[in-house]
């Protein structure tokens, strides 16, 4: 409220024609939000993406392709373990500049110790008997061997269980989840959910494309296609990163079939609503649809929004254009490959971890669960498969394809974490998402809440299904 009434005396205080061009710009970005709103609506209304079709297999389509179900069991072997404790032995170093923190990236007097835990205290096998404790499954889709886990209700009953698939991003895996699990399958007051966690193909346990174009659309056909083999004709889903674009597409393809959209992650439209909101957001928030805490957490914009971006999005240049490059260091050592991900759960978790020299790593996560996903990348090989996905994304401007013209009419609840690289406020999530039931400012937690605050995800998620089916 203080800031509120500075706000205003701060308007007032302006002379009359400073005055009116602030008025006249809020009229203009209400009309041109309007406007946009209306021909959205009206350009989109109950349209939906194509599906489409893909063949991402080795070789020429075969006339039929296996739609069986399998078991799939996480394994290891000595010789796995020996090969990797072998390169990390011959891991070269290069002493950090003084007081530098993580300012140039992983600080690698701080490394030092995370790989000496890899190497001498870490349990592998440990790790690999825990992913197991949930039941795993693989199945050919468009010519690929799709891992998936499959977690029914802990308890039964008269509860509903209610099917809700979780999609990690970039560079999580379906690891991510662990946490959040027995959170979201326990009974709550009558439903429970039924989960289902697949990895993307490229990623962890589930084959890599082999030929080019494999995006975000084609990821949400073959995740489609998986809920259907399981025979869901309706399900909900959530999504961060990654996860957040393909389970909107998945949205778009199928409206009929998803009874809500959860995202811990929204990317706004580019528009005149947006860039005139910015304009006149910090001065009058209240006319452009802003909160006190979307003003906080956007402004300054340029620092917040543009230099801090440009400071952290150096991979996603060179993913999206040279991924193969990218990779190849990283495919062949462990401890680059280390560093290279777990810089991303330090910087994205909250910014000013990159002031410390250990990037405030243990402050949020345990080594066990930020070693045993960089393992899934290891024995897997899959980080070059990966990056693939950026490339395949940016291959075009993401701005013409059809998604992006497309609105969502699904039913969505968004839940704002305050330390996510970029803040969508709720009147630009509207501008795409044209049925909004919830949106939460989350009281802490980055970019990767399922793995850094599980109960207030989970949370969210069983409010948001509750409105959804009036419990």
């Amino acid at each position: 409220m203080q800031r509120l009434q500075l706000l205003k005396d701060t308007f007032f205080g302006l002379d009359v024609a400073q005055q009116q061009l602030i008025i006249g710009c809020a009229v203009a970005a209400a009309a041109a939000g309007g406007i946009l709103t209306y021909a959205m609506q009206r350009s989109s209304k109950m349209r939906s993406i194509p599906l489409g079709e893909g063949w991402w297999g080795a070789g020429e389509k075969p006339l039929l392709e296996d739609q069986k179900i399998y078991p799939f069991t996480v394994e290891t072997s000595d010789e796995e373990i020996e090969d990797l404790h072998e390169r990390i032995d011959k891991t070269r170093f290069t002493d950090p500049l003084e007081d530098s923190g993580f300012q140039y990236g992983f600080n690698s007097t701080y490394l030092k110790k995370v790989i000496s835990y890899w190497r001498n205290t870490f349990d592998w096998k440990k790790q690999v008997a825990m992913l197991n404790k949930y039941p795993h499954f693989k199945t050919k889709i468009e010519g690929l061997d799709v891992h998936f886990i499959h977690v029914r209700p802990l308890q039964s009953g008269d509860q509903r269980a209610l099917p809700l698939m979780l999609v990690h991003g970039w560079p999580g895996s379906f690891y991510e989840f662990y946490k959040i699990l027995p959170l979201l399958t326990q009974n709550h007051n009558g439903f429970a959910f039924e989960v289902v966690i697949p990895s993307i193909p490229g990623y962890g346990f589930s084959e890599a494309p082999h030929k080019k174009g494999f995006n975000s659309l084609a990821a949400a056909r073959i995740f489609l296609t998986l809920m259907e083999r399981l025979g869901f004709s309706q399900f909900y889903l959530q999504g961060g990163d990654w996860g957040s674009l393909i389970t909107t597409n998945m949205a778009q393809m199928r409206p009929d079939c998803v009874k809500g959209l959860h995202l811990n992650m929204c990317m706004s439209n580019r528009g005149f609503k947006v860039l005139l909101s910015i304009i006149i957001g910090p001065y009058l928030p209240f006319l452009v649809g802003f909160s006190q805490e979307d003003v906080r957490r956007l402004f300054p914009f340029f620092q917040k929004n543009v230099w801090q971006m440009l400071e952290e999005s150096g991979y996603l240049h060179i993913q999206a254009t040279k991924p193969d490059t990218a990779g190849r260091g990283l495919n062949d050592s462990p401890v680059g490959l280390a560093a290279y991900i777990l810089e991303k759960f330090s910087s994205w978790t909250h910014m000013k971890n990159r002031d410390l020299e250990d990037g405030g790593l243990e402050r949020k996560f345990s080594l066990d669960d930020l070693l045993t996903n960089v393992m899934i990348y290891w024995t897997t090989g899959s980080i070059i498969s990966s990056m693939r996905f950026y490339k395949e994304n940016f291959s075009s401007n993401p701005n013409n394809r059809i998604d992006a013209k497309t609105g969502i009419f699904v039913p969505t609840g968004l839940a704002a974490f305050p330390q996510e690289i970029l803040h969508c406020p709720k009147s630009w999530a509207q501008i795409r998402y044209q049925n909004i039931v919830s949106y939460t400012f989350m009281p802490r937690g980055g970019h990767f809440p399922a793995l850094e605050e599980p109960r207030l995800l989970a949370n969210d998620v069983i409010q948001f299904a509750k409105a959804i089916e009036n419990l």
